[in-house]
């Protein structure tokens, strides 16, 4: 799940529990070469307030002229009392262009109208929390049922139900304080990312200017045990300390974490690997998870670039594109 979808679902939790009537729109299906993918969402509110996004931008517009009052499609007296709605755009060249999808690309949404507040404030607060939550909707009565799964899941929808398996947020958690640290912890909360930042060294946590992060002074094999690393976490060393990064890697290692990582040149990061098999046995399929020098080659030279390289590699990574 990423942190817009939280940002999305929190603001209309707002506009419902201020009585304000709200429609969320949900991505369901896509054919073609489509903007958003399946479970995007976007909110908008009566007044015209909108948040999160399904398209580039024009489906927004339409849909703002349908279901808010910037509009005169929308029937106010009966319409926010109605059952979820299927949209489809896109289906012909002419309103894929009308809408600005991309060529002979196509996506159908489901309109929920006026989402029950209470609902809302517990689906948002099992999130925070750190849950993995199933939320089903009842396409014929528009009623949504909350309940925890063990597993992120592909949105599903049929004739009667939609399912849609939201959080945890994606983390990220940096072993050693520094430049590049403050870089790539920057950009990652840009993408959405929780980050945390581990430095047992009190004189380089001292030095961190970031904000919005959060701080572990905890050894990092403790620091990672602490974090709980799982399918939306990723691990990266940055530290050049063999003593804080090997030991930090060897706990992510052995955990779900979609990507380990490690900065370093390429002399370094075979003599980390040799020291892990001599020393700990570590198995060679465990080893080969690790990404290291971590970040795609694209001869950066400078802090801000690497961030960029290894920022680059996590995404690839979080979207399924392994190949990077």
């Amino acid at each position: 799940m990423n942190h817009i979808d939280i940002t999305v679902l929190q603001q209309l939790h707002r506009w419902r529990a201020q009585g304000l009537h709200a429609v969320l729109a949900t991505v369901v299906r896509t054919w073609g070469s489509s903007p958003r993918p399946v479970g995007a969402m976007m909110a908008l509110c009566e007044n015209g307030q909108t948040v999160g996004s399904v398209s580039g931008g024009c489906i927004e517009d339409d849909l703002l002229q349908r279901y808010t009052r910037l509009g005169e499609q929308m029937d106010h007296a009966r319409g926010w009392a109605q059952p979820p709605r299927h949209v489809t755009y896109g289906v012909t060249a002419d309103e894929a262009h009308r809408f600005g999808l991309p060529c002979g690309g196509t996506l159908e949404l489901v309109l929920e109208f006026d989402p029950d507040a209470q609902g809302l404030q517990q689906l948002t607060e099992q999130l925070l929390s750190g849950a993995l939550v199933r939320r089903s909707l009842d396409l014929a009565t528009g009623e949504a049922t909350l309940s925890q799964t063990d597993a992120p899941q592909a949105l599903a929808i049929d004739a009667q139900t939609l399912h849609n398996v939201l959080g945890p947020g994606y983390r990220m958690l940096l072993i050693g304080a520094g430049t590049l640290t403050e870089y790539l912890a920057t950009m990652a909360i840009f993408n959405g990312f929780v980050v945390t930042i581990c430095d047992p060294r009190q004189e380089y946590m001292a030095s961190l200017q970031i904000q919005g992060v959060q701080r572990s002074t905890l050894m990092p094999d403790d620091a990672v045990t602490a974090f709980r690393p799982d399918l939306r976490s990723c691990v990266i060393a940055l530290s050049h300390d063999p003593k804080l990064d090997d030991m930090a890697l060897l706990e992510a290692m052995q955990s779900p974490a979609f990507y380990v990582g490690a900065i370093g040149s390429r002399r370094n990061a075979q003599s980390r690997r040799e020291r892990m098999q001599e020393h700990f046995d570590v198995a060679p399929d465990t080893l080969a998870r690790l990404h290291s020098p971590a970040g795609l080659s694209i001869g950066s030279k400078t802090p801000a670039e690497i961030a960029v390289s290894i920022m680059a590699q996590v995404i690839a990574h979080k979207n399924g594109n392994l190949i990077a």
